[in-house]
């Protein structure tokens, strides 16, 4: 990675994908304010052990803040100066966008649209956000590309997303703010969230509870490890966004633009099915569980499948961990955390 001499901000540091960006980069030397609210949308007690965590390294500096304030925001911008930024900070949650809309209209369009304005105000070089395969929506044609029409989203935290790269794409036209948008598609590791189905699963087995299969268990997933996610955030923080010389107004890229815009898909490009994926995590627990197979819920897809050959082609990302070797990996942190009596988390969607 090349040598960045500002710190970096990172934010939602206290989040899944946010803790694990944070610290590689610690561990690579570099700088990190990290911010994050805490917000109760899964029990903070996860939330803040993975804080304390970072807080440990002496690089690391980090403030308890709400990114929809737009004084407080503008107030960390002038404190450092800030040339990179990986916003990953978000309401998460396709089925919680059903049950409370407002909090996506405050964290993922007022919190995104502050950061927007900090990094035209503050000179910023370049501005990372976390996109989501959501924004696929209706689409079905398999592998999902980024050439591919995103206009039909299904969720409110769908259109949420589609929204923040359309917002990203006006700030990188008018003020020439490079800005990346990063579509991830299903990940999962240690330290994981409680809504996301490994963990539900790792728990229900856990608990000796039944699991629900959506579909009828006929749902596919494109799960992507952790490190790979980490990976290719990496990968495109050496690779700012720049113009697309060749793009034309009369047949236009979804993926570029004649500003200095990107938006990539990163996956492991290997859907698997929702059955097979509970199979490998009873191996590696140590015990079956008993299945209730349901209907789809309001707002899920059946299927994602991420097509990386623009991420890999300038980026140089190559998913290397396998499913087999993700849920082993996964599996073992959970009982290893949980195993001792801790208690497990609540969340909510």
């Amino acid at each position: 990675m090349n040598k960045i001499e500002n710190p970096i901000l990172v934010t939602g540091t206290a989040g899944f994908i946010g803790f694990h960006t944070a610290r590689y980069l610690l561990e690579a030397g570099y700088e990190v304010v990290g911010v994050d609210n805490f917000v109760p949308y899964y029990d903070v007690r996860l939330k803040e052990a993975r804080q304390n965590i970072l807080n440990e390294y002496s690089n690391h500096r980090f403030f308890r803040l709400d990114l929809a304030d737009t004084n407080v925001v503008n107030n960390l911008f002038d404190r450092f100066s800030f040339k990179h930024i990986i916003h990953l900070a978000a309401q998460p949650g396709v089925r919680y966008s059903l049950e409370n809309p407002s909090a996506y209209l405050t964290a993922n369009f007022a919190g995104f649209f502050n950061i927007l304005e900090a990094c035209r105000h503050f000179s910023v070089d370049h501005l990372i956000y976390a996109s989501s395969s959501s924004v696929y929506g209706l689409n079905t044609r398999m592998p999902f590309t980024v050439q591919d029409n995103v206009d039909h989203p299904i969720s409110l935290y769908a259109a949420s997303k589609k929204s923040n790269e359309l917002m990203a794409h006006s700030y990188s036209h008018l003020y020439r703010l490079p800005t990346t948008g990063l579509r991830f598609f299903t990940v999962y590791g240690p330290w994981g969230r409680p809504d996301m189905a490994p963990f539900k699963f790792c728990r229900a087995i856990f608990e000796g509870k039944t699991i629900q299969l959506y579909n009828y268990g006929n749902m596919q997933r494109d799960f992507t490890y952790i490190d790979d996610i980490v990976e290719g955030i990496v990968g495109v923080l050496n690779n700012p966004a720049e113009p697309d010389f060749e793009w034309n107004g009369d047949t236009p890229s979804p993926a570029s633009s004649p500003a200095p815009y990107r938006v990539y898909n990163i996956g492991a490009g290997s859907p698997v099915q929702l059955g097979r994926f509970l199979e490998l995590i009873e191996t590696n627990m140590g015990k079956t569980t008993n299945v209730e197979k349901i209907e789809i819920q309001p707002g899920d897809v059946e299927a994602t499948f991420a097509d990386v050959t623009d991420l890999s082609r300038d980026t140089g990302y190559q998913p290397k961990i396998q499913i087999e070797e993700g849920i082993k990996s996964f599996a073992e942190w959970f009982l290893d955390y949980y195993g001792s009596g801790r208690e497990l988390p609540d969340y909510y969607g």
